[in-house]
């Protein structure tokens, strides 16, 4: 495929575990040090460019002569800490012969899920990249101790930086050399909507030293896509890989970005926090948010699970119970037995002090279909 980075100001790279790393769990420091060379002829072009590098607990793994990723948390916890030191220190060692400045961001899912955390995140990368330097983001393995806080792998953790940065492109490098058609024949070159049939091709990694596979990137694709950043999915094995895609000739999927682009809000709403809860909404709440951009109101809704406040991001189903949106709760859980499919007009008069009686306001919802 000739794919071609055009118009682009901001990139985030993705590298895989089993890119920077080897089979015995030491860090392929060629490898690093030609990807920081490479990255510098970006820099060069007017590419600012953030780097999301997995590799810290195969390397920990590696030092303690640990031949399977562990399955122990304090151990996996102990490996992350040992081989993060070591990541850090081989890309400023890549970095220094091209008088360029690495900086260290390791993050959770609370470092995104609260807004003001979001916000603050979002312009320390923006200082950082004004300074003409490369952040260098990883999950922080050694303190993500739960579903809670983790994002699950570096893919979709990777999909959340470009989200946040308002990226132009994420170039996700592993071994996985782009979606394969099935049975496993041919690369398919541009995925121009994700469907069904394109997530029924990825299959999960069977490596112990890394997590992830093609089912996880294409969830990234999905998340980047939405913020108007275009995927692409190579391999990482190959040292020319990025100059190539600066030339054009590079071979791999393009997952098309979105015509309609989220606001930063509303990228926060759909991605960077779990929802508390969710509402069941009948046909015609569904058709009048879906095809007439209205607002959620209590008229539709059928049901509600789930205990969360008022502020609180939510779910929003169809009858048949598939989320369709998502968006911030103007009334609490304990709020809605009294709500639910009651008018705006006996809204008023239930809350004579609120100005709005929306449910979910749509200036603070986002459609996920």
């Amino acid at each position: 495929m000739h794919f071609l980075i055009e118009n682009t100001r901001l990139v985030v790279i993705k590298l895989g575990t089993r890119v920077l790393t080897c089979d015995a769990g030491t860090v392929q420091k060629d490898r690093i040090h030609s990807l920081c060379h490479h990255v510098n002829t970006f820099q060069r072009r007017g590419i600012s460019v953030i780097i999301v590098s997995s590799g810290a607990i195969g390397l920990g793994m590696g030092r303690l002569g640990l031949h399977k990723r562990p399955t122990d948390l304090d151990l996996s916890q102990a490996c992350a800490a040992i081989g993060q030191s070591i990541l850090i220190d081989t890309w400023q060692e890549g970095f220094d012969p091209h008088g360029i400045t690495v900086a260290q961001i390791l993050l959770t899912r609370a470092d995104v899920r609260g807004r003001k955390r979001h916000v603050a995140l979002k312009n320390t990368f923006e200082k950082l990249l004004a300074l003409n330097v490369i952040p260098i983001v990883n999950e922080n393995d050694s303190v993500s101790t739960d579903e809670i806080l983790r994002f699950g792998d570096n893919d979709i953790l990777s999909a959340l930086v470009a989200s946040l940065t308002k990226a132009d492109m994420l170039i996700m490098l592993s071994t996985v050399p782009g979606l394969m058609g099935r049975g496993g024949s041919e690369i398919i070159p541009l995925v121009e909507r994700i469907t069904p049939e394109i997530e029924a091709m990825a299959e999960g990694t069977t490596s112990q030293r890394s997590v992830g596979g093609m089912k996880s990137k294409i969830e990234a694709a999905r998340i980047a896509t939405r913020s108007s950043c275009g995927v692409y999915v190579g391999n990482g094995l190959d040292a020319e890989i990025l100059p190539k895609l600066l030339q054009g000739k590079a071979h791999g999927t393009y997952f098309a970005p979105t015509r309609i682009p989220l606001q930063s809000r509303k990228r926060w709403i759909a991605f960077f926090t779990d929802p508390e809860g969710s509402i069941q909404v009948d046909e015609g709440a569904k058709h009048a948010i879906f095809h007439d951009g209205s607002s959620l109101l209590a008229k539709g809704i059928s049901h509600f699970r789930g205990e969360f406040g008022k502020g609180a991001i939510v779910d929003i189903e169809c009858a048949a119970g598939k989320v369709f949106a998502r968006g911030l709760s103007q009334y609490s859980s304990d709020e809605f037995p009294r709500i639910a499919g009651k008018s705006s007009d006996a809204l008023r008069q239930i809350f004579p002090e609120r100005r709005r009686v929306e449910v979910v306001h749509r200036n603070s919802l986002v459609m996920l279909t």
